[in-house]
């Protein structure tokens, strides 16, 4: 896994999620997707700050890709218990991300 190829995994991460966060916000029964709504955000900062310490060839990137790849996973399982498109569309990217994340740093 290059850098560029996580890099590219961690911006397709951040669409979906912050997709899936702005769609959850629209549906009827918002408080069934409250969770949803609150690892989405969680994993965005951690992705975006990912990102940036990768890019930054930061002293910590073992230690964030560890931390990403944790909070995608949990966005993925999350997201994994709705039908909404918007959620298993952000499901599939976080599982991605958290792979390229490890497959990084391994």
């Amino acid at each position: 896994m290059t850098k560029q190829e996580c890099l590219k995994a961690l911006r397709q991460c951040l669409a979906a999620c912050n997709t899936c966060y702005t769609e959850c916000l629209k549906e009827e029964d918002i408080n069934h997707m409250r969770e949803c709504i609150k690892t989405d955000r969680q994993c965005v900062m951690v992705v975006s700050l990912t990102m940036k310490t990768i890019e930054l060839e930061g002293s910590f990137v073992k230690e964030t890709c560890e931390l990403c790849g944790m909070v995608c996973n949990q966005c993925a399982k999350e997201c994994k218990k709705h039908d909404h498109p918007h959620c298993k569309e952000c499901a599939q990217a976080c599982k991605v991300c958290a792979a390229a994340c490890r497959e990084l740093v391994a």
